[in-house]
């Protein structure tokens, strides 16, 4: 049977006086509390999970020994009651109902500091879970107050962001050699600087590995980005191909598996910088996987791959030539295998004699800096 527009607008208009006399909060509160756990992390670092039917828009509230975890459209539930576990900091959670927000209120034995992004992880729903978010977080080493801070998927963070930048190669290591006798760390370097000093101009807070023609183990570069506390880590490099008519940017992430044999190859190629008469890398790379949960690990991978495709798109808009084939790729890559959300930026082929002029040339890694720039002031870092 036919509607008429007539009928549509009667049951429209029908409709909107229902909602209109509904309680507000029972309208906008779409999401609910499932429940809510703690436990007890490697590290002795404190888990906190929220399970919620939908999933969580969230920001994050720091007190004098609190955290308070503000959940937006979502309605409190008294009959359910935090689960405790023994040897954590938090000694008791409570729900406070705020218009439509629903407020949880972690009560702490001692002060934490801003809880790292990639402790911060939403799992989608499996089995018999809902959505969770989950926090892991240990106490803060200072004595003082804790200062009052908020981020989250829903409120701004104010934090200035930090961003490592990895200048490839260096010192004996030169990299790649196009054929007009143009070194991969000599490019890079300058591409480096250059994006320094656009995020800086940006209001990012920015460290580089290396400013000048040092060599550096991957192992250094990647420790650099954990001890400022990096929220990215960009590993800008040049490319190379038996192919002399290859040319074009690809963007890389950290896998244990290459995502193909061209992947697998760069990888190799990449990693063995290390072995120019340096060793010790294996450690590091051993106690930074025992440091990481597997959780952590995901989100790390998670975050990276939406930087990276982020980044690929402002390449493609700012007019950059691609690589044939997939733009984004995964590979073994030593340099990004930290705590650290990051990726590999190959920014065309020394090999390409074409792209060989065109990455020595200014203004063409000024368009490169550019679409970097862009992809990090549109990377959503709080998610």
């Amino acid at each position: 049977m036919k509607i008429s527009r007539r009928h549509l607008l009667k049951i429209a208009s029908i409709g909107a006086v229902v909602v209109g006399m509904m309680p507000r909060v029972a309208f906008a509160a779409r999401n609910a509390i499932k429940s809510m756990r703690t436990g007890v992390q490697p590290g002795g670092k404190t888990r906190l999970v929220i399970e919620t039917s939908s999933r969580p828009s969230y920001t994050l509230v720091y007190g004098e020994k609190t955290l308070t975890v503000k959940l937006s459209n979502t309605v409190a539930d008294e009959s359910i009651t935090a689960k405790l576990a023994s040897g954590t900091i938090v000694k008791s959670i409570s729900q406070v109902q705020v218009g439509d927000a629903l407020n949880i209120v972690v009560n702490l034995t001692k002060n934490i500091n801003e809880i790292p992004k990639n402790q911060i992880m939403i799992l989608e729903p499996n089995g018999d879970n809902d959505y969770r978010l989950v926090l892991d977080f240990s106490a803060s080493s200072s004595s003082g107050k804790a200062a009052i801070t908020t981020a989250g998927e829903d409120g701004k963070n104010e934090k200035k962001r930090i961003i490592v930048i990895d200048a490839g190669h260096g010192g004996k290591d030169p990299g790649c050699i196009g054929k007009g006798g143009t070194k991969e760390k000599t490019v890079v370097l300058s591409v480096a600087q250059k994006l320094r000093t656009a995020l800086r101009n940006e209001g990012f807070s920015v460290f580089m590995t290396r400013n000048d023609d040092t060599y550096l183990k991957l192992a250094d570069r990647a420790a650099i980005a954990e001890k400022k506390k990096a929220d990215l880590f960009l590993s800008i490099h040049a490319n190379a191909n038996p192919s002399r008519s290859m040319k074009g940017f690809s963007i890389y992430t950290l896998s244990e598996k290459a995502s193909d044999e061209e992947a697998q190859k760069l990888a190799d190629a990449e990693n063995a910088a290390d072995k120019i008469d340096v060793n010790g890398f294996e450690q590091f790379s051993k106690d930074i996987r025992i440091a990481l949960s597997s959780l952590q690990q995901h989100a790390v991978a998670e975050m990276s791959e939406e930087y990276a495709n982020g980044c690929a798109r402002a390449f493609n808009r700012g007019g950059i030539e691609q690589q044939p084939g997939p733009a984004v790729r995964h590979a073994p890559l030593a340099v990004l295998r930290s705590t650290v959300p990051g990726a590999l930026i190959e920014c065309g082929h020394l090999s390409n004699a074409a792209e060989e002029k065109l990455l020595k040339n200014s203004a063409h890694q000024d368009k490169l800096v550019t679409a970097i720039v862009k992809s990090i002031k549109n990377y959503d870092f709080d998610v």
